[in-house]
């Protein structure tokens, strides 16, 4: 007979009692099994084998949950230079330890996954997903066909949430931490809100201090990692996971979210039982699926590529898959991968196709803008971008190319988009729209909503409310102010 849910209480660090419920078979993971708040807010994690902690693994958690912690404030504790705004900003994307538990065994508390990170009953009519985790590889595989088309998002909304996992890897590497097992289990993702959140945190790595306790997920394993394995703990040739290992499962993470494909997963093949295949696919013999010369593991179907992700983009997969997929050194490091997708946001494009099931692409083909995803034309005349330009220090009147954006009916800009030493992180704190885009009778216009700075072609102010019309040839911007920018209004 099944023993009925009973609360028991756990004693914290600090003495502090909080309760949790028991039941029959409790979650399991790898390492830990898991108990519930009587309120689902936090959960309470013990060790399969309590015997197991030794004073490193405590140790580590305590300085996880301290002053590595970006979730916390400097002087709450948590990690250096972190105040309370970039510590609320960054408990969105982490779901971070928050306290040990000394009874009744050694333990730990974390805050519980946000209610969108899980499956409701009518995320799938074909199975029974309720109440599961929305882990990556359900929206990145073959099994999205299961999937209510609702719960897909659209590439605009894989491409936030690929901006927050790049700033999420970005925070921890600054600290010094690598996470030595990012995955599609462990960032849970929601593409209906563009939103993710990166989880098992108790198993960071710090180099030096606290190694890592586990060699990773297949198909996120860097390939010098599993092409070592075999060989003896403490072997000098043995590698193991790191800043630079990240530096692999990221991308790989990010190729998925864009292209719903493993970046290294073609037709090349080997004869040989499936588990000593995948070391050489995934390790020794790993080979980009897009790689620009050997074409042996390109699929024949492949119809969307990194070509079709942007300038940005595709030069850091070129870098991580092809340089750096057996050169670890040469992989783009988080905050490059942030810059990265940050200015590719301003490279997207509404699809004209109201059934595209993407909704959006990067238009960066201005000799045949259409659709990779649908293969819609951009309708005639309606490409237009606003070239960003910066101020030459030192040089009075002179300016360089900053970046584009390409223009489209409700583009929302921001402070960043007007200013030259603002960028849209955790730091930036104003995210009030400062002017949009709108489209009225074939015409385009920029109406201001929020800047005091901005200036006419004619060098005359603009006033909040009011509207310019974007006219090729024609510059408009914050020029006047020392970080302000120039934009040129660009028809293609």
């Amino acid at each position: 007979m099944m023993a009925l849910p009973r609360t028991a209480e756990a004693v914290l660090q600090d003495g502090r009692k909080i309760p949790y419920v028991i039941t029959d078979n409790p979650p399991k993971g790898g390492m830990k099994y898991t108990y519930f708040a009587p309120d689902k807010s936090y959960v309470v994690q013990f060790f399969l084998d309590p015997d197991g902690v030794d004073a490193n693994i405590r140790d580590r958690i305590e300085a996880i949950i301290g002053r590595y912690n970006p979730t916390l404030s400097e002087a709450e504790g948590g990690a250096k230079g972190n105040t309370k705004e970039t510590a609320a900003y960054f408990r969105n994307l982490f779901c971070w330890p928050t306290a040990v538990v000394e009874r009744p065994e050694f333990g730990l508390v974390c805050p519980a996954y946000p209610a969108n990170f899980f499956f409701d009953k009518n995320a799938s009519r074909q199975i029974d997903l309720s109440g599961k985790d929305k882990k990556g590889n359900w929206f990145t595989g073959r099994v999205r066909k299961y999937l209510a088309p609702a719960e897909l998002g659209n590439f605009q909304t894989m491409l936030r949430l690929s901006i927050s996992l790049a700033r999420a890897v970005r925070r921890m590497h600054q600290a010094g931490l690598a996470h030595s097992d990012l995955s599609c289990n462990n960032v849970l993702v929601d593409p209906k809100s563009g939103s993710c959140v990166v989880i098992d945190i108790d198993s960071l790595v710090v180099p030096g201090l606290y190694p890592p306790e586990v060699a990773g997920t297949k198909g996120y394993i860097a390939p010098e990692v599993l092409a070592s394995m075999d060989l003896p703990p403490g072997d000098a040739r043995r590698v193991i996971p790191s800043l630079l290992t990240d530096l692999f499962a990221l991308p790989v993470l990010l190729y998925q979210y864009l292209l719903k494909r493993h970046p290294l997963e073609g037709p090349k093949n080997y004869d040989l039982p499936a588990e000593e295949a995948d070391f050489l696919i995934y390790g020794e013999k790993a080979l980009f699926a897009e790689h620009p010369t050997d074409h042996s593991n390109r699929p024949d179907d492949l119809k969307v590529t990194i070509h079709d992700l942007g300038p940005y983009l595709e030069k850091l997969f070129l870098r991580a898959f092809v340089d750096g997929l057996h050169e670890p050194e040469a992989r783009p490091t988080a905050f490059e991968w942030e810059k990265a997708l940050v200015k590719t946001w301003d490279l997207l494009q509404p699809c004209a196709n109201p059934h595209c099931p993407e909704k959006f692409f990067i238009l960066h083909d201005t000799a045949a803008p259409r659709c990779p995803f649908c293969g819609t034309a951009v309708p005639e005349r309606r490409v237009l971008h606003l070239k960003r330009l910066r101020r030459v220090r030192g040089k009075a009147g002179q300016w360089l190319k900053a970046g584009l954006v390409n223009v489209y009916d409700g583009l929302p800009l921001f402070s960043w988009h007007f200013t030259e030493n603002v960028f849209p992180d955790e730091k930036a704190h104003d995210r009030e729209v400062k002017a949009y885009i709108t489209r009225q009778n074939g015409a385009w216009h920029l109406v201001n909503s929020g800047l005091s700075s901005l200036r006419t072609p004619e060098g005359e102010l603009l006033p909040k409310g009011k509207a310019l019309p974007l006219r090729p040839g024609e510059p408009f911007g914050t020029w006047e102010q020392p970080d302000g920018v120039l934009y040129m209004v660009e028809r293609k």
